[in-house]
């Protein structure tokens, strides 16, 4: 209790902080701190083996704080923590705004959300809702439905419809609206130059899109919106969290910062600064630890917490009305009924990312005569995207075709001996946004020059289709790189 007031300042700041740690299993440090209040953990790919052991690891926190809140950055299409190593099963957003069937998305993810049930996930920081009308973005691309706002509204609300029906609440995000901007905020501050007009009709409809369907929780995202704020970036601004979200759209669940740590916040602000000043501007939890995750930058932030209320800075209501939002949102998890998974959704998944490919040549047929060399040109992948999650045809078409052999090239080099090496032989060529990626499109444009029998593979945001046959999969997840393999194989 805090000396002066009485009241638990030092639980109240615990309850609002979301952090990350290292390790398989709850270091003695976390244990500790859930006993004595902390509110939520996030789940990195770093503490994920498999489902079993998440399992084990989130009931280990549970047997800590029973209503622990236990979030994971689960979008289940490039960016996956549950399914970080194996790759995706499930077919991304970009893959079902293509498909464009609501009920297929909200099936998606409600097997998505019985999975994560399952292992003892009671919080998803998805869906991404973001209209990716910029098709340079570096951060959101093949994660957003589409770049129609209407599109992505309709398969917003579906799949948060999906997850919630299976006990997981879902998290809306990047608020206001990441799409239209060509900076990752994991780097530095983008800037939206929309007018309020545009943002109306693009950028904020899919979130209340998500708010009229019920959605639990929304995350800030860490840009510029002059026309909503001039000063302050959108987590930090009270005039986006509190007098636009809160009070004009009528949004009345929780609001989650991004990663508190990124730098497009933390390089001007610094951790602590950005934490009270997010808390003060709207903000009900505190997501850290992708980068600090250690009892000090928790124990830091809970500090700065209960110094900035007893200086001022922080109203004490302020404070005890986001601690009574993260309660409401862990008791809905408590709540919520849990549906078993399923044991026919790895066989659901592929089925969708089949429905999602594209081919640009309708009279091309398959199988391949012979085994193909594939050549994957892998991109610098963006900070959202877990560095150990594979991608790619070279592997799976290896699977069901063994006799298939290829190279991954990550520049110019080594693209004349793979060439020659492709000689006799079906060529593939797999790319992810070429046209974001000079290098990328010059090799492409090389390859095609040399063969232009190969078949391309976009595995990003589609844009002029190369080749006399292209196939687009609108996302690179585990699923898309099967549906492409056994479509070559003749399956």
């Amino acid at each position: 209790m805090d000396a002066g007031t009485g009241v638990d300042l030092v639980g109240m700041a615990d309850a609002v902080l979301q952090p990350g740690f290292i390790g398989k299993e709850p270091p003695p440090w976390l244990r500790r701190r859930l006993a004595e209040g902390l509110g939520g953990v996030a789940l990195f790919a770093r503490n994920v083996v498999d489902r079993d052991q998440v399992a084990e690891l989130t009931a280990a926190m549970r047997a800590e704080k029973p209503d622990v809140i236990v979030a994971i950055d689960e979008e289940a299409g490039d960016v996956t923590r549950i399914d970080a190593h194996t790759g995706s099963p499930w077919p991304g957003n970009l893959a079902l705004g293509a498909i464009d069937d609501p009920a297929l998305t909200r099936e998606v993810a409600g097997h998505i959300g019985r999975g994560l049930a399952a292992a003892g996930i009671t919080f998803d920081y998805a869906p991404d809702a973001d209209v990716n009308n910029d098709p340079n973005n570096p951060v959101i691309g093949s994660r957003a439905f589409g770049a129609e706002p209407e599109r992505v509204a309709r398969h917003t609300a579906a799949w948060i419809a999906g997850l919630q029906e299976a006990g997981v609440a879902a998290c809306a995000k990047h608020f206001p609206g990441h799409g239209n901007t060509s900076v990752d905020s994991h780097l530095d501050v983008p800037l939206i130059k929309a007018g309020r007009v545009e943002l109306d009709a693009v950028e904020l409809l899919p979130f209340r899109a998500a708010i009229a369907a019920g959605v639990q929780a929304v995350m800030s995202a860490h840009l510029r919106v002059p026309a909503l704020d001039a000063e302050l970036p959108a987590t930090l601004s009270r005039k986006i969290m509190t007098e636009l979200l809160r009070d004009e759209l009528g949004f009345d669940g929780l609001i989650v910062t991004d990663g508190i740590e990124m730098r497009a916040i933390s390089d001007r602000y610094g951790l602590a600064r950005a934490t009270v000043m997010a808390l003060d501007a709207g903000a009900d939890a505190i997501c850290v630890g992708g980068e600090h995750a250690d009892e000090e930058t928790a124990v830091m932030l809970r500090d700065a917490i209960v110094a900035a209320v007893r200086s001022g800075e922080l109203s004490e209501e302020r404070l005890a009305d986001a601690a009574a939002r993260v309660a409401r949102l862990a008791a809905w998890s408590v709540a919520a009924p849990k549906l078993a998974p399923d044991p026919r959704a790895a066989e659901m998944g592929l089925s969708a990312a089949r429905r999602a490919l594209r081919i640009t040549a309708p009279d091309a047929t398959f199988p391949l005569a012979a085994p193909a060399y594939v050549v994957e040109f892998e991109p610098q992948l963006n900070f959202a995207i877990a560095p150990e999650t594979p991608w790619g045809v070279l592997a799976p078409l290896a699977d069901v075709a063994p006799a298939t052999s290829g190279v991954r090239l990550s520049s110019e080099a080594g693209l004349p001996d793979a060439l020659e090496a492709s000689l006799g032989r079906p060529l593939v060529l797999v790319v992810r946004d070429p046209h974001r990626y000079p290098w990328m499109a010059d090799s492409l444009k090389a390859s095609l020059a040399v063969r232009p029998d190969a078949i391309v593979v976009e595995m990003g945001v589609p844009a002029d289709p190369k080749g006399d046959v292209h196939i687009a999969t609108f996302g690179a997840t585990a699923a898309a790189g099967r549906a492409v393999a056994e479509l070559l194989a003749g399956r």
